[in-house]
């Protein structure tokens, strides 16, 4: 006999419209008067056995979160390093805009217009490869297909205000840049 299949062999389910932990000693009673040397122990509702069961993906997702956030913070810390890159190298042309009468909201735009343009090729990229990497995470899934459009536009929402949220601190900054320090700097 299998493990398994010994384990349920003296198992019984007992169902009741009461809190099943306020029959247990009746069940113990009754088993006793059928036979006294049996051990009754071991007691669990079908709540503890359902939740015990999801131990195992239960991590797997907070692990897959957990990570998935980490990666999340390293992506638009990067962003915003680039764009912030891209700034201090840009600072004599973004004086000279502004000098010529530029306004901060319209150099905020450009800004945020560079750094969106790549996310969005980012997201496109990244789209492709995701809906190619998901058949491989099926059995992760639960009532969700590989394939789901909502999942998918949730992250890709998600990614696009964190992007933005890095990208518009560097472009508040070069909507900041002074005429006239940016243009003695050169």
């Amino acid at each position: 006999m299998a493990r398994d299949q010994a384990f349920w062999a003296n198992t019984f389910a007992v169902r009741t419209p009461f809190d099943p932990r306020t029959i247990v000693p009746q069940i113990k009673e009754v088993v006793h008067s059928i036979d006294p040397q049996q051990p009754v122990d071991h007691f669990q509702t079908v709540e503890e056995i359902r939740h015990a069961s999801m131990a195992s993906p239960r991590l797997t997702a907070v692990l897959l979160g957990l990570f998935a956030l980490l990666a999340l913070v390293i992506a638009a810390t990067g962003i915003s390093g680039v764009i912030a890159y891209s700034v201090s190298q840009r600072t004599h042309e973004i004086g000279i805009r502004m000098a010529l009468g530029a306004q901060r909201r319209q150099v905020l735009g450009m800004v945020l217009r560079q750094g969106m343009v790549i996310v969005v090729a980012g997201l496109a990229v990244g789209l492709v490869l995701a809906l190619f990497a998901s058949r491989f995470m099926t059995e992760l899934l639960f009532d969700t297909s590989h394939r789901d459009a909502v999942t998918f536009a949730g992250v890709m929402v998600v990614l696009l205000v964190a992007a933005g949220a890095a990208a518009f601190f560097p472009a508040r900054r070069a909507a900041g840049i002074s005429p006239t320090i940016a243009l003695r700097s050169e």
